[in-house]
């Protein structure tokens, strides 16, 4: 059997700037990388045309061939990443494995899984910081705990970022260490159980101008004022430590959203729960109302709410909603309709291309006051000075919801009034204030 380094691609797909690819090529073996279409993953998927797995197979599909040309190739699984391992370890001779770190609680059983497998083989497995800037335990509060505040977050970790920037590394294309393969295949969608999404897949080419007005044009939902890079910060396609050091230049709002994300990361990192359950304890005590016909109204787009349903029907349709009418929608959900955001979450979960748990669950958990930083009980999202101030024009609810101003749309679900103060009185009951 040949000698092997495994490079295992995750969340981390390119090959530039991908830290644990570097130091995975410094080792005296060759470098096979690896990608495992994971079944624990994938088979829960109802969607067969998600278009997140045709983004994930296509990616993988570029790099294969960007490797050919130097002679080598990737080597793709289709199953759980045990199986996977145990084919690799039959296959060859690995003497180490490399791979970047996920901090989401899925992702960590897998790893301590699979560092006892090859641990038992005398294998070494080795994890590296590539998602974040900083992670876990990196931006600590002065008596040594995470931050559980945003603001006070925000400003350690701009003054570490100032002091010491984390490196960047070059093209690993550049590198010669690359295991050998002869014509390796990538495994199509329709192997799988999948097919080509019709939606359209957003560039990862980063807008120096669209950065530079992040400022005064993020809160418009009807123009292009948004970078659209979640989808590649989410599967690591564009490095987090480039853009950051880019927008530093460029935009402080912008770099502020990085630092969001970041915290997000964070706060999962540290605290496991909250991926079903809220962040501070006592709002788990919140009786939410299980409204499925408001629930399923609120899906289609079809509350009565403009703003809300523009969102939705936006989400629905092409994988994205406008960051701010995120957070209408989302306050809509849980303060409006008092459902649980969990039911909100898994369905942004869903639809978003850029569905990530760290950030999908903090902003939830925010729009809900569940979370930290949490935005106060009684303060409800008012869905119409919402549109006066951010679609005055209705040029962002017409596009979506062109049926608005007719007979044919409904009346509101629910009067806002009442749903305000319904709200405000059941958080203060469960809360006990």
């Amino acid at each position: 059997m040949e000698k092997v380094t495994i490079f295992w691609f995750r969340r981390d797909l390119r090959l530039e700037d991908n830290t644990a690819l570097n130091y995975a090529l410094k080792e005296s073996n060759p470098v096979l990388p690896i990608f495992i279409f994971d079944r624990n993953i994938l088979d829960k998927l109802e969607d067969k045309d998600d278009a997140r797995v045709t983004f994930l197979q296509r990616t993988i599909a570029e790099i294969n061939e960007k490797l050919k040309t130097l002679g080598s190739g990737l080597r793709t699984f289709y199953s759980t990443p045990k199986e996977a391992f145990r084919d690799i370890l039959e296959t060859y001779d690995v003497k180490s494995v490399f791979t970047n770190r996920d901090y989401e609680p899925y992702a960590l059983e897998r790893d301590e899984q699979i560092e006892t497998l090859l641990k038992s083989k005398g294998i070494g497995f080795y994890t590296f910081k590539d998602h974040v800037i900083f992670e876990k335990e990196e931006i600590v509060s002065g008596s040594g705990g995470f931050y559980k505040v945003f603001t006070p977050y925000s400003r350690a970790w701009l003054a570490k970022f100032k002091a010491a920037a984390p490196p960047q590394f070059g093209n690993h294309l550049q590198e010669s260490n690359w295991f050998t393969c002869n014509n390796p295949k990538v495994h199509a969608l329709e192997e799988m159980g999948f097919e080509p999404t019709s939606i359209k897949l957003p560039s990862s080419d980063v807008n120096e101008q669209l950065i530079r007005h992040y400022a005064e044009k993020r809160n418009i939902p009807s123009i292009e004022g948004t970078s659209r890079l979640g989808l590649h910060l989410r599967f690591g396609t564009l490095s987090i430590r480039a853009l950051a050091h880019k927008s530093a230049g460029l935009s402080g709002t912008f770099l502020n959203e990085l630092i969001w994300r970041d915290f997000y990361a964070m706060i999962l990192a540290n605290n496991q729960h909250v991926a079903d359950r809220a962040f501070k304890p006592q709002y788990d005590a919140i009786p939410w109302r299980k409204d499925e016909e408001g629930f399923d109204k609120w899906c289609k787009g079809k509350t009565g709410y403009p703003i809300v349903d523009a969102g939705m029907r936006q989400l629905n349709q092409t994988g994205f909603m406008h960051n701010r009418v995120r957070m209408i929608t989302a306050s809509f959900l849980t303060k409006h309709l008092l459902i649980d955001w969990r039911w909100g979450e898994a369905y942004f979960a869903k639809k978003l291309l850029d569905f990530d748990l760290a950030s999908n669950n903090g902003g939830w958990q925010w729009a809900a006051g569940t979370g930290t930083d949490a935005q106060p009980y009684f303060r409800v999202f008012n869905p119409q000075s919402q549109t006066e101030k951010f679609d005055p024009e209705l040029k962002y609810i017409k596009k979506w919801v062109p049926e608005y101003g007719t007979n044919l749309y409904p009346q509101p679900i629910v009067e806002h009034k009442f749903a305000r103060l319904r709200a405000i009185d059941t958080y203060k009951e469960a809360l006990g204030k």
